[in-house]
């Protein structure tokens, strides 16, 4: 028996290819079926199932890729009611990978549908030595439950019936794969190990040392993070079945005389995934920057809208493909191109550019104790300012500025900081987008504030 794991960073998902003696599964595929398929082929396996955990929230699987690709069959939760053609599971179901033997148990808390596979290798005995727990179970971690409305306590109940009743009457030395590590929004406090054993997590995940059942709903239900927008529209986009990808059209390079002639139509959006001194440097009116680093596809996904063509501007053509890619894992399909030479063909056109001003922790330190009619406007999550802040600044999560802005003054000056700068420089996207022109970027953000022992609450 084989396993190799596959990580995406960004939406921090796992994925997993089994192997038996000649055949393999794959577990929650991501949307890129080469990966599978090269692996498959180095390992000298033929991949003959496709098995889905539940319907991911986070991003968009790819198992009708892999299934065009490979014609293994996929195997989906009974409870899910897929469009697809496909093998429902449920509780008790079992099938076999040559010497490997798989069953299924349901364990609904993260979403209702979900389902977890335990494997037993029998050349090796006949207890089970692997758990493929989904999001159910993570290292360090448990699923949220708090993705349905209304159903949050219904499904941490059935979580913890979930972990305490079937996961956790499985051997110690069993191994756990999780779908997600540190990094994703599915769950609150994932330890950066990604993969673990139950006797580990028995002795040292802090939510299964809550026995108490309702202690336990309690913990789950407060005080989670916020879920970012494309959470509410992936999982029934995974039910029904997404688009292939063999389906979408290429993206290809646009002139800036024709963007500009698409963009009086008013029926696009530009997003510009350069590094905020850049966007902060020259950009194309109206431009939404998200960083094409780290959570690029969580934060895309959470508020570029799906229904509206995207036009791209990057920092080097090179980039394309992988950035194209990227937004279509978070359903973002309706990329119509990008813009030759990006901002600065934008500019050289002839065309009216923008920026948004960029100071340093230093300069802001001064102008606060200068006594300057300034507003400081941190936009990180609400635990991350009951940390630590700078004082007198207002808080407000920068997705919450598409709504929440009208809360700002439009003629006072606003600086905006974060962690490092990137979110803002989107949260400055946003209000450039809604009229505010009096804003700059903090630089480094609380990275640099700290590491040039600036004063903070």
């Amino acid at each position: 028996m084989i396993i190799r794991q596959f990580f995406i960073p960004g939406i921090a998902h796992s994925s997993y290819l089994l192997g038996g003696v000649s055949s393999c599964m794959i577990i929650d595929p991501a949307r890129d079926p080469d990966i599978y398929i090269h692996a498959a082929e180095e390992e000298g396996f033929t991949i003959t199932g496709i098995l889905k955990t539940h319907l991911h929230a986070d991003f968009i699987s790819g198992h009708l890729d892999l299934h065009e690709r490979t014609g293994a069959p996929i195997y989906a939760p009974k409870s899910a009611a897929c469009e697809f053609l496909h093998q429902p599971v449920s509780d008790g179901s079992r099938f076999t990978l040559d010497d490997c033997k798989i069953s299924v148990i349901e364990t609904p808390g993260h979403t209702p549908e979900h389902v977890s596979y335990i494997v037993t290798h029998l050349s090796s005995g006949n207890e089970p030595v692997a758990l493929f727990s989904g999001d159910t179970l993570f290292v360090g971690d448990v699923g949220r439950p708090d993705l349905f409305p209304g159903r949050a306590r219904e499904l941490a109940g059935a979580l913890y019936d979930s972990l305490h009743e079937k996961i956790m009457k499985l051997p110690d030395h069993c191994e756990v794969y999780p779908a997600h590590g540190a990094g994703t929004f599915c769950g609150r406090s994932l330890s950066a190990k990604r993969t673990t054993t139950i006797g580990y997590e028995r002795r040292f995940n802090p939510a299964l040392q809550i026995r108490d059942k309702m202690a336990f709903i309690h913990e789950l239900t407060s005080n989670m993070p916020p879920s970012p927008d494309h959470f509410s529209r992936c999982s029934d986009i995974n039910r029904r079945g997404p688009a292939l990808l063999s389906s979408l059209p290429p993206v290809t390079g646009i002139r800036p005389r024709t963007v500009k002639d698409l963009l009086a139509k008013g029926a696009y959006e530009i997003l510009d995934t350069r590094r905020y001194d850049a966007f902060g440097s020259v950009h194309i009116p109206k431009s939404w920057n998200i960083s094409n680093e780290s959570n690029f596809p969580t934060f895309a996904g959470w508020v570029i809208p799906p229904d509206r063509d995207i036009l791209l501007v990057v920092h080097s053509p090179e980039e394309i493909s992988k950035i194209v890619s990227t937004l279509r894992k978070v359903g973002l399909e309706r990329i119509s191109g990008y813009v030759e030479k990006g901002a600065t063909g934008w500019a050289l056109a002839g065309n009216v550019v923008d920026h948004v001003h960029t100071i340093s922790v230093h300069e802001l330190d001064r102008m606060l104790h200068a006594g300057e009619e300034l507003m400081v406007l941190d936009v990180r999550t609400a635990g991350e300012y009951a940390g630590y802040h700078i004082p007198g600044s207002v808080n407000i999560h920068w997705p919450d500025l598409r709504t929440r802005c009208v809360e700002l003054p439009a003629d006072r000056q606003i600086a905006v900081i974060c962690g490092t700068g990137s979110r803002a420089s989107i949260a400055c996207s946003i209000l450039k987008r809604n009229g505010y022109s009096y804003i700059s970027i903090v630089t480094g953000g609380y990275t640099g504030w700290i590491a040039g022992g600036l004063h903070q609450v």
